[in-house]
């Protein structure tokens, strides 16, 4: 579970995010929403340790990701937007030096790279080097990088960005699986297709703060939307007090 309350970061004069707060639950998927620059992917940094906050709290399985970082990182699976793979390493390298991370060798940590190679279907470049893959097999082998622990809590940003149909509706297996096996997991997305096929909960960012938050359902209801990108449009309108 992760829980964020009155969070902010600002860089310079720009206040990237400004009193954010929301829930993800576990065996729930929850959507991060908002335009460019809305503050998703810094919220995502501060969960994933990289970036310190100037104000407020945020903490995964009950640990403090500010006060105790390390812990965080062992309850947490990453996925990047820029992926950020090493291009020197092969796909499996690349799995298994993560795995190296968090503590696993030997034969389980063998095992697991075979595991997520095959459940991934990245078995044909499993020996190449990374550099020169295409943005569906970068994505892919972060993806299994991001697994390679077993983490309870599972952080993308914008996951299936560059990917082709076949590789997205895996993706989304992938996802929906882990969220059956009671997994959190919180994405920023702009794929609305996607958001509906996937969120339990979504909570929408503008300006670096919630504007609104709930279950699809919920938001398509506060807002007498049809659909979730009407909502959506709706949301970020009253927040910027536009009709």
């Amino acid at each position: 579970m992760i829980r964020v309350e009155g969070l902010g970061r600002s860089f310079g004069a720009i206040r990237a995010i400004d009193g954010v707060g929301f829930e993800a639950r576990n065996g729930r998927i929850t959507g991060l929403l908002g335009p460019n620059g809305a503050g998703k992917s810094t919220t995502l940094r501060v969960l994933y340790t990289v970036l310190r906050p100037d104000a407020g709290s945020a903490s995964v399985d009950g640990i403090d990701v500010i006060r105790d970082p390390l812990a965080a990182r062992r309850t947490i699976g990453v996925l990047p937007h820029s992926a950020g793979i090493y291009p020197q390493l092969t796909a499996r390298e690349n799995i298994a030096y993560f795995g190296a991370l968090h503590g696993l060798s030997g034969e389980p940590l063998a095992r697991r790279v075979d595991e997520l190679i095959s459940e991934l279907d990245i078995t044909d470049c499993a020996t190449r080097r990374a550099k020169g893959f295409s943005q569906g097999q970068r994505i892919k082998v972060a993806l299994a990088r991001a697994l390679v622990h077993r983490p309870q809590n599972l952080l993308l940003d914008e996951p299936s960005n560059g990917l082709d149909v076949m590789a997205t509706r895996a993706l989304r297996a992938l996802i929906l699986a882990l969220k059956a096996a009671g997994h959190c997991v919180l994405f920023s997305s702009h794929v609305m297709q996607e958001v509906a096929a996937l969120c339990d909960d979504i909570v929408i960012i503008d300006h670096g703060r919630v504007v609104a938050s709930g279950t699809p359902g919920q938001l398509l209801a506060q807002f007498g939307a049809p659909t979730l990108e009407d909502a959506f449009v709706a949301a970020i309108g009253d927040a910027r007090g536009l009709e």
